[in-house]
């Protein structure tokens, strides 16, 4: 078998587990349950590896790709991006490929076009259909949501976690959702994360946050 055979062995595998039911073009049924995967659909810009359907339209794509090109993965996202703006054959219901990923037998990276400045990112699997369906009924998306916070009523909050809160969002707004909060003993980190958690699920659109202690008084605050 070819490298790139090989890797579609697993990413079949992970799509089964994520929920998908995987077919061929000529044994095509988008009706056959709520999430359909079908293998080499025809574009105007060439055959996707898998065209990814909810309820009978078209919503994304996976790029399959040897595990030997994992590491330049994101070249791959062009080819996608394409693709996510080609027709597709047969479709004649109003559509739009929202979603795209890029896969290998290790790596899995995913990208929602619906991203005031999309790219792409690492997941650990490919999203159950369930989840894509619940991501297009939703008004915004996560990321958008993130630009758009209120702002904080300093009202009884201490400078230094005003500045604390404030930078945080701005740096989730920058597309950077990585960051570190470092504040001294006794200046409120546990208030600081706490309010911290409450505008990102009631503002950002989030539905679950770890909020993750090391003893049982921080846990009972």
């Amino acid at each position: 078998m070819q490298p790139e055979a090989k890797a579609r062995e697993v990413i079949d595998q992970k799509l089964i587990q994520a929920g998908w039911i995987i077919q061929d073009l000529k044994k095509i049924n988008t009706t056959a349950g709520l999430g359909i995967a079908v293998r080499e659909f025809p574009t105007s810009s060439g055959p996707v590896d898998y065209a990814l359907f909810i309820n009978g339209i078209p919503v994304g794509v996976v790029e399959a790709k040897e595990d030997d090109k994992g590491q330049n993965i994101t070249v791959v996202e062009e080819q996608s991006g394409r693709y996510a703006t080609s027709d597709f054959k047969w479709i004649k219901a109003e559509y739009n490929i929202r979603f795209a990923y890029e896969a290998t037998s290790k790596l899995i990276r995913f990208t929602d076009y619906a991203d005031e400045k999309y790219r792409s990112r690492t997941v650990y699997n490919f999203c159950r259909p369930e989840s894509l369906e619940t991501l297009l009924k939703c008004k915004n998306t996560v990321r958008n949501n993130l630009k758009h916070f209120p702002l904080l009523d300093t009202t009884g909050f201490r400078k230094c976690q005003i500045t604390a809160i404030e930078n945080l969002e701005k740096s989730l707004a920058d597309n950077r959702p990585r960051a570190l909060i470092q504040m001294a003993t006794g200046a409120g980190k546990t208030f600081t994360a706490i309010t911290a958690a409450y505008r990102m699920l009631k503002y950002g659109g989030m539905t679950r946050i770890l909020f993750l202690v090391d003893t049982k008084s921080l846990g009972s605050q």
